[in-house]
């Protein structure tokens, strides 16, 4: 059974007029783009031109319709269009939440990003995992199981954020707080009973972090099971201290131990200003569950392959747990795929019904999705439909 079939299969299912996406994108002095102004109906939407025309930028506005930083996690300043600014973004979207109007911009100082709903503010930028669920494969994901291992943690996030809102709050108070006990460690002079605390609140956010992750794995591995033969099926596994433990112990159990690991390393931790355990060293470790092969040891295109599995297998879930789909920023994805993968990877694509974005060099690519996506040919910051 193709992941295609597989996908219309499944309880739960949405039509495709009402899987979340973005329906109206407008930008102002973003990146290389004067001002945008972009309706989308349904369907896969196929940006296409050459290298820097900006295809990926229009990706790019879009994962900050999420939290965090982006799909390139650059600094705000970074998005101005040279010598011109600050950036705008504007977005209808359709989401759980129902119709919503979104605003993204700086804020005076620079160094923080406004979101607004139906013109009022958010309290955090976090709320936005609550109206729409976005996940991406970008060109500078292709060195991921060849790079370090904060890659691969963020990857392994954005994954759980998908499914579980709550995720980007945990993670937010997680590094908060893991601040806050590093700066208490470097002045030197700090009431134990305060860091005692602090690092209680440290336990139960790490350990909820990691339980999260390996339930997110535990999933997936349901889901990839029935991953099309024509792609490789990831064995995906939670490498963590923190997360080594949740199987055998209670999370209470966990939270405690964890809790005397960071009492335990705070000399070592004052000279490093950092914490040397917790899920913040963690690691995905990803392999080919039909040879054992290491994704690290797999050709490009088989690792860009498994990435297309797990991104596939990560939607169908969202799709079982919640009866509703992630928005798809796929940014090149094609450019590492035989030809027999990449009709496999649209077939799958159109078939699950999500909003997908898919952005190439070569029309003839998404040939397959003719009369079904949305194309538009992209230079120099300008887009015309085809």
């Amino acid at each position: 059974m193709t992941a295609a079939r597989l996908a219309r299969a499944e309880p739960g299912d949405v039509g495709r007029g009402e899987a979340p996406a973005v329906r109206r994108l407008t930008l102002k002095d973003f990146r290389n783009y004067a001002r945008l102004e972009l309706d989308l109906g349904p369907g896969p939407v196929v940006l296409v031109g050459e290298n820097g025309a900006g295809k990926t930028n229009l990706l790019e506005a879009v994962s900050l319709l999420a939290p965090g930083r982006g799909l390139r996690r650059a600094r705000l300043a970074e998005l101005d269009r040279q010598d011109a600014g600050p950036w705008r973004l504007e977005a209808r979207v359709d989401g759980r939440l129902g119709p919503c109007d979104l605003a993204s911009a700086p804020a005076e100082d620079g160094e923080r990003r406004l979101v607004e709903c139906r013109g009022a503010p958010l309290r955090s930028q976090n709320e936005l995992a609550d109206m729409l669920s976005l996940v991406w494969l970008t060109p500078a994901m292709d060195r991921l199981f060849l790079e370090g291992a904060s890659g691969r943690r963020r990857f392994l996030d954005r994954l759980v954020l998908a499914i579980d809102p709550r995720h980007a709050a945990r993670a937010s108070t997680y590094e908060r707080l893991l601040r806050e006990r590093s700066h208490l460690l470097r002045l030197g002079r700090h009431d134990a009973a305060w860091l005692r605390a602090l690092e209680r609140k440290i336990a139960e956010a790490g350990v909820a972090i990691a339980a999260a992750r390996n339930e997110l794995v535990r999933d997936l591995k349901v889901a990839l099971a029935q991953v099309s033969d024509v792609f490789p099926r990831p064995r995906l596994a939670v490498l963590g201290e923190v997360e080594g433990w949740l199987p055998a112990v209670p999370a209470l159990e966990a939270e405690e131990r964890f809790a005397a690991l960071l009492a335990a390393t705070r000399v070592a931790d004052a000279e490093t200003g950092g914490a040397a355990v917790g899920p913040h060293r963690s690691d995905l470790a990803v392999a080919d569950d039909r040879t054992g092969e290491p994704a690290a040891r797999c050709s490009t295109g088989r690792q860009k392959a498994l990435q297309v599995s797990i991104v596939l297998a990560q939607a169908a879930l969202r799709r079982r747990r919640f009866g509703d789909l992630p928005v798809l920023l796929l940014d090149e994805v094609a450019a590492h795929l035989d030809e027999r993968r990449r009709a496999e990877l649209l077939e799958s694509l159109d078939g699950l019904g999500a909003q997908c974005w898919l952005t190439g060099t070569d029309a003839a690519f998404f040939a397959p999705l003719k009369g079904r996506a949305q194309l538009f040919h992209v230079s120099n910051g300008t887009l015309a439909q085809q």
